[in-house]
């Protein structure tokens, strides 16, 4: 019993025993080991009940499905077309669903059993075309939520469309995308001003077919301006084409990693060639190399460096990027000559 004797330590008021087990005082060791088994028990059933209760709902889910939907046969029976072309439809993949049990109209449409004993009662089920944009989002986001995680904060989204507005699953043009209408002429419904700016006598070639509108934006919305593609160097979405212009350079052109390319460029289209801005080189680069150009707020003179041309600039002279060739950048000259 030697090692239970007890060590006595002072306190401010009185003694205070511990044993050499360090038990708290006036509890003994058989009711602390009781304790510890209880708590023992009780976690363990806790883990229990959490491991039946997925199995439990499992089996409600499988007895839902079993119960109320009837299967992509029994929708055939009246809408016979649509059953016809749906084997060519991506969703027609969705038969692996739901144990390959086949129903892949009610994936969408919701289970049709209400439908069927109604007799065809279309408040009995989902219609997109009679629901609002929200829910029809909402149905099609629970599919395609992770490829499209900003949707809802897009201008698209924002302004109220939904994704039966560009897309189409029974009545699509485009198999792969299921558009109503091919690239441009879907984004031209909406797009006027850009279908004007194409028509430009220099443009990207949207309208002959090498490009699409998708190339550059993301029509699901990005988190970017303008629905661009994102990249880790936003100017990407243009180098991925005009790779020379790319770099990293030695000496790099502010404007092109500062504002990016459109500070010069329109990117549709424009009346001026290389999709300029202005008809004239030299007044687009004096707009910022210019010593008139940039007076500050107390009238001190002082553009950009170099604050501008150290020769005439009169009409009759050549442009600036006559001897400045290597204006995106350079690796040789901080003035950007060859």
């Amino acid at each position: 019993m030697r090692a239970m004797k007890a060590v006595f330590f002072m306190h401010k008021d009185r003694p205070v025993a511990r044993t050499l087990f360090g038990a708290v005082p006036g509890i003994r060791l058989g009711l602390r080991a009781f304790l510890i088994l209880m708590l023992g028990a009780g976690v363990l059933s806790a883990m229990a009940l959490a491991a039946a209760a997925p199995k439990a709902k499992t089996a409600e889910n499988k007895s839902a499905v079993s119960g109320d939907f009837v299967g992509a046969e029994t929708c055939a029976t009246c809408h016979e077309e649509v059953g016809k072309k749906f084997a060519e439809n991506p969703h027609s993949k969705m038969v692996q669903m739901h144990g390959g049990n086949g129903v892949t109209c009610e994936n969408c449409h919701g289970a049709g059993k209400a439908h069927v004993d109604g007799g065809g009662d279309t408040s009995k089920i989902f219609n997109p075309a009679k629901h609002s944009a929200k829910e029809v989002d909402a149905k099609c986001l629970s599919c395609h939520g992770g490829a499209h995680p900003n949707f809802a904060n897009s201008p698209h989204g924002e302004s109220g469309l939904s994704c039966i507005s560009c897309h189409s699953v029974h009545k699509s043009k485009d198999t792969e995308k299921l558009l109503k209408a091919p690239q441009p002429a879907l984004c031209f419904q909406c797009h006027s001003e850009q279908k004007a700016q194409f028509n430009m006598p220099f443009h990207h070639k949207i309208n002959e077919g090498l490009m699409k509108c998708t190339d550059c934006h993301d029509s699901h919305g990005t988190f970017g301006k303008k629905m661009l593609r994102s990249t880790a160097e936003q100017n990407q979405i243009c180098s991925k084409c005009h790779s020379e212009t790319a770099g990293p350079f030695v000496f790099e052109h502010t404007p092109v990693k500062t504002e990016g390319c459109i500070s010069c460029h329109s990117p549709h289209g424009s009346p001026n060639a290389r999709l300029l801005n202005v008809s004239n080189v030299n007044t687009l680069c004096l707009q910022c190399h210019s010593d008139f150009n940039n007076a500050n707020k107390a009238g001190v003179r002082g553009g950009v460096s170099p604050t501008g041309p150290v020769h005439n600039q009169s009409a009759q002279y050549v442009a600036c990027t006559i001897c400045h060739t290597q204006i995106h950048g350079s690796n040789t000259s901080n003035v950007f000559f060859k």
